[in-house]
């Protein structure tokens, strides 16, 4: 048999392989260790199940459909149910299963082999998950570039947690409460998690003024503001690469996040619904973090100061609709920021 080419990802992950014939199993492990990956094998459903809950590297299945005790279908249900990061499903099929080919791809399915399983067919299907599963770990990447800029700009020790927490409170009540935005669930999800990248922008301006604890002049201002249209710049720039749909949220928020509704923020000076809602979202959760922290120039405000500027800000500052939401729900806010000002607390008498 030829030598075959290892991918450089073939030891980041095991691939787990279902079939109730012992045959069948046996020649699919074969050929996918063949490929140079660490395999597991269950002969149903039940087994498989329990093997995915066990080894948190499973991230690619190959599947028969029919099996005793739960098949294929269920199989593809529950691992979409359960699953913290995305797993490749791939189906086993004979010529004659098209109509459950088309059940198991609307179950979660992402590809489809034909059984005999072929060794070029099936290398061809598991670099097609391998592709999707490296852009993910790119997207991971990315995101921990947020830490970097972070720590260069010298944010309060959990200011993109707190940051992603408020924004998720908010977009979740408004998909419930708004429908008029026509927000959905995993759309407000996807915005919570890009939030950690909204300064990603400040990596490029100068120290003097990233860091000056006193008030900026009007021309340091100028190249602080620049941080917005670089940070969106550059994730639109990463979107247009991989076509990752997310980075396309990260970049509206890194780029609209000081955005005013009343149209005078910057870069734009975009007004109302100009301003992306993932951004109108950010502004709020980003002031409220801001004036309930401690910074290098300031001390840290009460939650009924800060509620009260909120509250004034309504309409012009910032979205009504935002404003209103974050008034339903300011106790979870509370018990959010108290929450991690006791964990920056613990941390700071730990490290004396």
């Amino acid at each position: 048999m030829k030598e075959q080419h290892l991918p450089s990802y073939h030891s980041k992950f095991s691939v787990l392989v279902v079939d109730d014939d012992p045959a069948q199993l046996m020649l699919l492990r074969m050929l996918v260790e063949q490929q140079g990956y660490k395999v597991l094998a269950a002969q149903n459903g039940l087994k498989a199940l329990d093997l995915f809950r066990i080894h948190s590297d499973i991230r690619l299945v190959v599947t028969d459909l029919e099996m005793p005790g739960m098949d294929g279908f269920e199989l593809i249900r529950r691992i979409r149910q359960e699953q913290t990061r995305y797993i490749y499903l791939i189906v086993l099929t004979s010529n004659e299963e098209k109509i459950s080919v088309v059940r198991a791809l609307n179950d979660g399915a992402d590809d489809f082999l034909t059984k005999p399983a072929l060794d070029e067919e099936l290398q061809l299907r598991i670099n097609s998950g391998i592709r999707l599963l490296k852009l993910e770990s790119q997207d991971e990447l990315i995101l921990s570039m947020a830490k970097l800029a972070e720590y260069r700009s010298e944010e309060t020790g959990y200011h993109l947690e707190r940051v992603q927490c408020y924004t998720s409170l908010l977009a979740r009540d408004l998909v419930a409460n708004c429908r008029e935005l026509s927000l959905t669930v995993p759309f407000a999800d996807e915005i919570a998690l890009v939030t950690p990248l909204h300064d990603i922008g400040k990596v490029a301006i100068p120290d003097n003024i990233l860091h000056k604890p006193g008030s900026l002049t009007a021309d340091e201002f100028e190249v602080m503001k620049t941080h917005a249209v670089i940070g969106g710049k550059m994730l639109l720039d990463i979107y247009s690469r991989t076509g990752s749909h997310y980075l396309k949220t990260a970049s509206d928020v890194a780029m609209f996040h000081h955005e005013k509704y009343n149209g005078k923020g910057y870069p734009q000076g975009l007004a109302g619904e100009e301003i992306p809602i993932c951004a109108r979202i950010m502004a709020l959760a980003d002031i409220y973090d801001a004036m309930t922290s401690v910074r290098c120039y300031k001390d840290a405000y009460p939650h009924a100061k800060v509620r009260e500027v909120i509250r004034e800000e309504r309409g012009e500052h910032l979205d009504p609709v935002v404003v209103d939401s974050f008034l339903r729900q300011e106790n979870e806010w509370l018990t959010i920021k108290d929450r991690y000002q006791g964990m920056e607390e613990d941390l700071l008498h730990s490290a004396e």
